[in-house]
């Protein structure tokens, strides 16, 4: 099993940054395809970004070349660093991990789900 929890969220303002932790407990996240999903009001839960065991690294086009996923093995941690962010980012922010090929977790069908950090994005 592999707990996940998610932190960093919060309200800030449309161009600010935020960076979001993921830290897992009970396995080695180095086994493991990370992953970022988040859901808004009223909208299914979407595909973010993700970063695989060799650090190879995806994103959705709506978040490319604002957003950057990264992991730290030896921390047992996933990052996401958000900038320039806007007001259609708000959502809840999910952390996912998938034993399986990163494929699978960009599908929306990792083996393990965190509980969620809210990001808030005023204008």
């Amino acid at each position: 099993q592999v707990q996940l929890v998610e932190s960093g969220g919060g309200l800030v303002q449309t161009g600010d940054s935020l960076r979001l932790s993921c830290a897992a407990s009970g396995r080695s996240i180095s086994n493991y395809a990370m992953g970022w999903f988040r859901q808004a009001p009223g909208k299914d839960r979407e595909f973010v970004a993700a970063v695989s065991r060799k650090s190879a690294t995806y994103y959705a086009d709506s978040v490319k070349g604002r957003f950057t996923v990264s992991r730290d093995n030896a921390q047992n941690t996933m990052f996401l660093q958000m900038n320039s962010l806007n007001t259609e980012d708000t959502a809840v922010y999910y952390c996912a991990a998938d034993g399986g090929p990163t494929t699978s977790l960009r599908r929306g069908q990792p083996d393990y789900w965190g509980q969620g950090t809210q990001v808030t994005v005023s204008s």
